[in-house]
């Protein structure tokens, strides 16, 4: 109980330090972004500097920060972490047992979203103790804290992207080929990841389908063959798919082989 609570605790904080990284990332990408915040003339939007050099935002810049990282936490949850395969792939499971609604889409969702909690887990937990933790006990400001988070999830999305994918959206933007890790922006880096996991998913969804479809090749051969054409061969077929999803444990091998294609 006490390791559950503990990554409750710091799977809430990442998904509130991440929502409030990526505002930042969005208002500048530079690291300036923080000084271009202050509106001359509205004292409730100002950034000021203490005598210690540690930047101090108005209570109103933090409730905007806030309100605009909760608005951005699915987004940031879609194009940053392993949700988009995972998802995919079960849909394309269940449409390939052809079970219609189940398992319906509230329980595909809970099993992408702890799913993605257990793949993402050893990134956030870097996240945590490098950017976050420090933050929060005051040892680090956060722009400081925000390039050593940014840098943990910038190495988890190059390791899971494709260099191919990755190549061609550095030539759509106009950039030479990149030396290092981080040498590569964000703002090329999340389209590539995203088309990655997209090329991904659909290949390990082809590599399901075509199981059941050979099932449902044979079930409607026999059908044709007795001369039962007015039979559904999907209903016959479907008792079958999911005997063999059964025996062969198909949902234990489905979430580990997902699991397995990641790196951390």
């Amino acid at each position: 109980m006490a390791n559950s609570g503990k990554v409750l605790y710091i799977v809430s904080k990442l998904c509130v330090f991440l929502g409030i990284s990526a505002t930042f990332l969005i208002l500048n990408n530079s690291l300036a972004c923080a000084q271009q915040m202050s509106v001359p003339g509205l004292p409730a939007l100002q950034v000021s500097q203490a005598e210690d050099g540690v930047q101090q935002y108005s209570l109103s810049l933090q409730i905007l920060a806030l309100m605009t990282a909760i608005t951005l936490l699915p987004s940031l949850l879609l194009g940053a972490t392993a949700f988009t395969r995972i998802i995919i792939v079960l849909s394309i499971l269940r449409q390939a047992l052809g079970t219609q609604q189940t398992p319906p889409n509230q329980v595909l969702v809970s099993i992408a979203l702890f799913l993605t909690i257990f793949i993402m887990y050893p990134t956030l937990e870097e996240i945590y103790y490098s950017g976050l933790s420090p933050y929060l006990e005051g040892q680090m400001d956060v722009i400081p804290a925000l390039e050593a988070s940014s840098s943990v999830l910038k190495q988890f999305l190059i390791v899971n992207t494709r260099e191919t994918e990755l190549a061609m959206f550095a030539e759509l933007a106009g950039d030479q080929p990149y030396v290092s890790n981080e040498d590569v922006p964000f703002n090329v880096l999340m389209p590539a990841f995203i088309t990655s996991e997209l090329k991904t998913a659909f290949q390990i969804g082809f590599l399901l389908f075509l199981p059941f479809l050979v099932i449902d090749m044979v079930i409607a051969s026999i059908l044709m063959s007795l001369g039962m054409m007015m039979l559904s061969p999907m209903l016959i077929s479907l008792p079958f798919k999911l005997l063999l999803f059964v025996i062969v444990d198909g949902w234990a091998m489905t979430v580990g082989s997902i699991a397995s294609t990641y790196l951390n």
